[in-house]
């Protein structure tokens, strides 16, 4: 075990990879040399060379399209988006190409070898296009998996996996966390399973679920309301595409609430479908309204960011209404 941040531990589960597979390529703005604006790739490119570690044009739409030729030959493809606000223009080739591959070839060929990088989500002051959450859009989409990470430990082990799965996956990455989050992650090589939740603390009284940089904040919310009392069970998806419905409905039988907490805007966040499937499934369990507590119909605010982001104090009050109810 060595102690990482999350950059470090990205670095490991890249590091593996490219000993592991002679063709792995890694790609995108500046992750060459200079390491990627956050770093994640330092020192790779002297390690396996230029052929294999290499900046891109500034062309995320070329990004993602050489990605799924590269990932068509069978060839580990990882590719990096600046920040997950760039990955608009590429959203053609990973919603139209990457995820219907497979499909529209009757499964003949695919480019299951496809990683998608990038860094999402506010707290580092970068404003409307530095700051955004856009994982709703894409789990709009049949044929890809989304993930994402709270701290190093589980973002090398879910990445790994994500290298490993044979269907095209969008790995985010909370930089808010970057260097703030660090941890003890094994040196060796593990995998995360996809798709699964993690229960990472136990309670009876309500269930309060996110994933990534959000986790950090319904913990310190449960410490809050640990203060008055109420016993909270945590829950950190992981997994947005495909979600784990099992795991969070048998909590909500147990806890009969559920408050679900995103950084992305409320209308049609992914929220929306936990609350929809949980509704469904956990009707004649529910002992109040499931509660959405996310960001603002608005664009991502500077100088209101303090305001804009779903905090801890805004979590603990639906906790404290849903069990007051």
């Amino acid at each position: 075990m060595k102690t990482m941040n999350m950059l470090h531990a990205i670095n490991s589960a890249l590091d593996i990879t490219m000993a592991e597979h002679d063709h792995a390529c890694i790609f995108g703005e500046d992750v060459g040399y200079f390491g990627g604006v956050f770093r994640a790739t330092s020192g790779l490119q002297e390690k396996y060379g230029k052929h294999r570690v290499f900046n891109t044009p500034l062309t995320e739409q070329g990004i993602a399209g050489f990605a799924n030729g590269l990932a068509a030959f069978g060839a580990p493809a990882i590719a990096e988006i600046q920040f997950a606000d760039y990955i608009f223009p590429a959203f053609d080739q990973i919603v139209n190409e990457s995820a219907k591959f497979r499909y529209r070839s009757g499964n003949e060929f695919n480019v299951g070898n496809l990683t998608i990088r990038t860094p999402y989500g506010g707290g580092i002051a970068g404003g409307l296009y530095h700051s955004q959450s856009p994982e709703a859009y894409f789990a709009h989409t049949p044929g890809l998996k989304i993930v994402v990470p709270r701290n190093p430990y589980q973002a090398k082990g879910l990445l790994r996996a994500a290298i490993k799965d044979d269907n095209p996956v969008l790995f985010f990455e909370p930089k808010r966390l970057y260097r703030a989050s660090t941890g003890e992650v094994p040196e060796e090589d593990y995998t995360i399973e996809l798709g699964k939740a993690e229960v990472v603390q136990e309670g009876k009284d309500v269930t309060v679920l996110a994933w990534g940089a959000q986790m950090e904040i319904i913990a310190a919310a449960a410490e809050k309301a640990k203060e008055q009392g109420i016993s909270v069970e945590l829950i950190d998806l992981r997994s947005i595409l495909p979600w784990d419905v099992d795991t969070v409905a048998e909590s909500v039988k147990k806890t009969g609430r559920l408050v679900v907490s995103h950084e992305a805007p409320i209308t049609n966040g992914f929220g929306a479908e936990i609350v929809a499937t949980i509704q469904q499934q956990c009707f004649l369990y529910l002992e109040s309204p499931i509660t959405r507590v996310c960001g603002l119909d608005t664009p991502y605010p500077l100088a209101l960011e303090k305001e804009y982001i779903p905090d801890a104090l805004k979590v603990f009050e639906a906790i404290k209404n849903a069990v007051e109810f």
